[in-house]
């Protein structure tokens, strides 16, 4: 059973997704609330397994409730769900340790599906924002710092590691990235820990905006080496 809190201020679709949620048999909505203050403490309190997530909300917005939510209980899940679409708000969310951003209009089959997935561990975008986040970032000027700073977080990656980051910056699951490689699951999951290890990063979503500086989407089977 995936245990979830709802966090959403409109009242009348808060009840629905708990109606909607309650009726699928793996999922159990044990809170909902209007604010991202009242998020914050609820999760902290009944430590569910995934936190839905309205961006718009009074007190504290769905940003900072979900770093908070993520700095307290890293084993939380959070999957923003918002009306806003916009290059800024999903940039925010992932960054503030998302695994998750869909918009309300998502079908009531795809969202149970969806949270499943994220809960697994796997980053869901809604169509059309996966071009959002993978978009090229501008050209960094010769005094650009971070630049610098993040080519030597790249250079700790062994040369199959890199592989498999640039395949996860396409939004390929672990069962992809071992066909295109040709290698089993299990090692495709290693290769994932060492990386995020390494890098010292959350989730898959963060290492994803962070390939999308450095490495190119365009990964074939033919550019992948012997194991």
């Amino acid at each position: 059973m995936i245990r979830l809190v709802i966090a959403e201020d409109q009242v009348l679709l808060r009840q629905g997704l708990v109606r909607l949620l309650n009726q699928q048999p793996d999922l159990q909505v044990v809170a909902d609330v209007g604010d991202g203050r009242a998020a914050v403490a609820t999760v902290e309190a009944l430590q569910p397994d995934l936190v839905l997530m309205d961006l718009r909300m009074p007190e504290m917005d769905g940003v900072a409730a979900t770093q908070e939510i993520c700095d307290l209980l890293p084993n939380t899940k959070v999957v923003i769900l918002t009306t806003f679409d916009d290059d800024e708000s999903v940039t925010a969310a992932l960054q503030a340790g998302a695994i998750g951003y869909l918009l309300k209009d998502t079908p009531a089959e795809d969202l149970a599906q969806a949270i499943r997935a994220a809960h697994k561990g796997y980053a869901q975008l809604a169509p059309g924002l996966m071009t959002k986040v993978m978009a090229p970032s501008p050209a960094p000027t010769s005094t650009s710092a971070p630049t610098a700073s993040q080519a030597q977080q790249l250079a700790k990656l062994t040369p199959r590691e890199r592989e498999v980051l640039s395949l996860i910056a396409t939004g390929a699951n672990n069962q992809e990235i071992a066909e295109i490689l040709s290698i089993s699951r299990k090692t495709v999951k290693n290769h994932v820990s060492n990386i995020l290890g390494r890098l010292d990063m959350r989730d898959r979503t963060q290492a994803a905006l962070f390939a999308s500086s450095f490495l190119s989407p365009q990964f074939s089977a033919s550019d992948a080496v012997t194991e």
